[in-house]
């Protein structure tokens, strides 16, 4: 039975999350992080320092053990390697969280957790510019170095897009200030696109549920079920939850692209290529996963957004969302067309 589990990370976003769940659990809770970013929950033990630094890592190691540790911040094979050979005497669970862009099909194709990884085969030929194939094949070596050091303690959680309170990439809060203004809005796409994003909340839960149940090596996609929203209803719940006038324009897919329209980023979660969200959570569903409804995850980002506590200011969430005078300038060639 777990009892005490090490968060890496722990302060922001997803890992508070985590951290908030294991808590809520009557867990003993110590995160490890800068103490630079976000802030860490009540009643955690926080282990201040650079995981970067073997130093830092080794001290941390030599407070433990803990029955769990859950990994929530690590970017790079570099340090997920450091992390997990200077840990693995500290645990008998190693919750690493990955992404699913570590296959070599994404984001064209269908995707199982059987299929290869950027560490096991080659990318597809003539995958678009806009793929970011060396941040997938970053983190699909850091599984390989993952597996390597941790063998049979080691949980994979390959997430697609999380959303949720406390988001600091910038997809649901700048649709949610978007719709907020009002006014006619540029809806990409088809109205019944389907989504599968997850709440954080619900990859924590996963999470803490993997960190007490895995017993041998696994890997879970972590996804919504098949038809769990579409990006109207997504939309619909923006505009009901910010009890905003804004009116959906309906823009092709297509009309969009050929005026320069950047999918996921400027318009974010619409996205054309077909394996973006045909990633399958079954194996994750059937081991217990549950995902809440979507308008429950824009309800309280909206809370959580209407009480001050905006999206972290970085690099990442300035990459999101479309600019006033270019969503003007689309829906004005749209209405010429």
């Amino acid at each position: 039975m777990t009892t005490s589990v090490l968060v890496m990370g722990g302060s922001h976003f997803l890992g508070r999350a985590v951290a908030i769940e294991a808590l809520r659990r009557g867990w003993s809770v110590a995160v490890f992080n800068r103490g630079k970013t976000g802030r860490n929950p009540d009643g955690v033990r926080a282990l201040q320092g650079d995981r970067t630094n073997p130093d830092d890592l080794a001290r941390v190691a030599g407070i433990g053990p803990w029955d769990a540790i859950i990994d929530t911040s690590g970017m790079s094979a570099d340090v997920v390697d450091l992390a997990t050979r200077t840990l693995a005497e500290s645990t008998n669970r190693y919750v690493y969280v990955s992404t699913v862009s570590v296959y070599a099909g994404w984001p064209m194709l269908p995707l199982t957790e059987d299929l290869p990884t950027l560490s096991e085969a080659e990318p597809l030929p003539d995958l678009p510019a806009d793929v970011n194939v060396a941040y997938g094949v970053d983190k699909a070596d850091a599984e390989k170095a993952a597996r390597t050091n941790l063998g049979a303690a080691l949980t994979i959680l390959r997430p697609g897009v999380i959303l949720g309170p406390e988001e600091y990439v910038g997809r649901l809060p700048w649709w949610l200030n978007r719709i907020k203004r009002g006014g006619r809005v540029l809806a990409p796409g088809a109205a019944d696109q389907t989504i599968a994003p997850v709440d954080a909340r619900d990859v924590a839960t996963f999470a803490c549920d993997r960190a007490e149940a895995g017993r041998e090596a696994e890997i879970f996609n972590l996804t919504a079920p098949k038809n769990h929203a579409t990006m109207e209803r997504f939309l619909r719940a923006c505009i009901e939850v910010t009890g905003s006038d804004a009116m959906l324009e309906w823009v092709d897919g297509d009309f969009l692209l050929d005026q320069g329209a950047k999918q996921w980023t400027e318009l974010p979660l619409w996205r054309t290529y077909p394996g973006t969200w045909t990633v399958s959570g079954v194996r994750a569903q059937e081991a217990g996963l549950r995902c809440r409804p979507l308008s429950e995850t824009v309800a309280d980002t909206w809370e959580w957004m209407s009480a001050g506590e905006s999206a972290v200011d970085n690099e990442r969430a300035a990459l999101h969302g479309l600019a006033e005078e270019k969503e003007a300038a689309l829906l004005a060639a749209w209405d010429a067309r």
